[in-house]
């Protein structure tokens, strides 16, 4: 009996089969019509010279690190993921997990790409760079257990320290692995293996062998890191994205070994130059003290000595001081005489009598002054009082003169031009006045008076 199937139940059993047959594959192409939209997923076609597929990153691989690089048209990439079915319309797509560059060009690329982002993210930056110890105690190596790597570390390192003690964490060095192993060693080292300074080495390699030390989670690993990371990866001129972020770069895994311990034997000679030249600065010193102590004990005397050369100076001393006190004394007597003297003549109530007696003398010459002031005065105001009197217009009139006035103007006459006949006057005597009336005028000329 045939079976006849629906589109959807072809599909889905198409579905079952991929998706079953393919759980994870990795396929290589070239990238062509790469979209981003606002959801923040990543389409694009992946192709060659006879077929195509189309293929998605989510947006949440590509937060994960799935893309460690900018993925452009035309590049071609090796893509791990699954295939994805959609029943609806019967196609299909791949769904990238994993996207690594493919061929020299590529990985350069990509190599710059993630450089120049972590570099201004700054874990490049020099002040990020721990220094390593001195003399490590432990020493962490993380490498393949295979090839000449690990034997040139070990011989060199217990060459020049013979009583280091080193740890191997064993990891692949290549292949898509090897990051994560490496990654996980240095977790452990870190947290379980109380080591002083960590190497991460391999040997020399093209550009893809070298890919797991350019891997983003293995720089921000490094980063990280509390203990100083050294990277000794290649040969000197093979630089990887770890070296960049370890806090030092070794040109070679054989170089890593050398910085990162001293020569014992070195060390031994230095330390011993040291104790040497320690031992004759320690006697140099030595010298100088008891050398000084010999000239403090020549400067010691005698106590008894040293108190009479103190009784003799304290006598002299004392000598001086009452010398000094005497010829004070003697100043100060002088000047006290002198002082006394100065303030006899200056005497307060001699000073009142001679004040009194010049107050006196002032006194007599003021009244004398006075009195010839005060007569001379008298005199000069009868003479006034005389001459007062001559003018005073009634002396006049007691000598016989009178006032004639016009009236009613009250206007003193002085000449017969001012009356006429009948004019009515007043006539002022010495005492008393009376009127009178003009009858006849005469007036004074060249030839006599006459009558007008």
């Amino acid at each position: 009996m045939r079976e006849i199937l629906t589109v959807e139940e072809l599909n889905r059993r198409i579905k079952e089969l991929l998706e079953n047959g393919f759980p994870f594959l990795w396929v290589e192409g070239e990238v062509s019509n790469l979209s981003r939209p606002a959801s923040g997923h990543l389409y694009f076609t992946l192709k060659d010279e006879n077929a195509q597929i189309r293929a998605v990153i989510f947006r949440t691989s590509l937060l994960k690190g799935a893309l460690p690089f900018a993925l452009e048209n035309g590049m071609k990439i090796i893509l791990g993921g699954r295939l994805n079915v959609y029943t609806p319309r019967g196609e299909y797509q791949l769904i990238a997990e994993v996207v690594e560059p493919l061929g020299i060009g590529a990985l350069q690329k990509a190599f710059e790409q993630l450089k120049a982002r972590l570099e201004q993210e700054g874990l490049f930056f020099p002040h990020f760079k721990k220094p390593l110890p001195f003399l490590p105690q432990r020493i962490g190596v993380i490498t393949s257990l295979s090839g000449a790597v690990i034997r040139d570390i070990l011989h060199i390192t217990y060459r020049r320290f013979p009583s280091v003690d080193i740890l191997i964490a064993p990891v692949r060095v290549q292949g898509s692995e090897a990051a994560s192993e490496i990654i996980a060693a240095l977790e452990a080292m870190e947290t379980h293996g109380k080591v002083d300074v960590i190497i991460i080495a391999r040997g020399g390699g093209s550009l893809e062998d070298l890919a797991p030390f350019n891997d983003e989670g293995l720089a921000r690993a490094i980063f990280r890191c509390s203990i100083p990371v050294i990277s000794a990866i290649g040969h000197e001129t093979d630089y990887t994205i770890a070296d960049f972020v370890a806090d030092l770069r070794a040109p070679t895994p054989s170089a890593a070994a050398e910085l990162v311990v001293p020569v014992r034997q070195d060390l031994c000679y230095t330390l011993q130059n040291l104790l040497h030249r320690l031992k004759r600065q320690i006697f140099s010193i030595i010298d100088s003290h008891r050398g000084y102590l010999t000239k403090l004990r020549e400067r010691l005397v005698d106590p008894r000595r040293k108190i009479a050369d103190l009784r003799l100076f304290l006598d002299s001393r004392l000598d001086y001081l009452q010398a000094l006190m005497k010829q004070r004394m003697s100043s100060l007597r002088e000047g006290l005489m002198s002082a006394k003297f100065r303030l006899s003549h200056q005497n307060p109530i001699r000073r009142l009598e001679q004040e009194k007696t010049y107050l006196i003398q002032l006194e007599g010459a003021f009244k004398r002054a006075w009195t010839s002031g005060l007569e001379e005065r008298k005199k000069r105001l009868a003479a006034l009082l005389i001459m007062l009197d001559t003018l005073n217009p009634l002396g006049v009139l007691k000598r016989g003169y009178s006032i004639t006035r016009l009236l009613p103007e009250q206007t003193i006459v002085t000449d017969t031009a001012s009356l006429r006949g009948g004019k009515a006057v007043s006539v002022t005597l010495a005492r008393g006045s009376f009127l009178a009336e003009v009858k006849e005028i005469y007036r004074e000329d060249n030839y006599g008076e006459r009558k007008v």
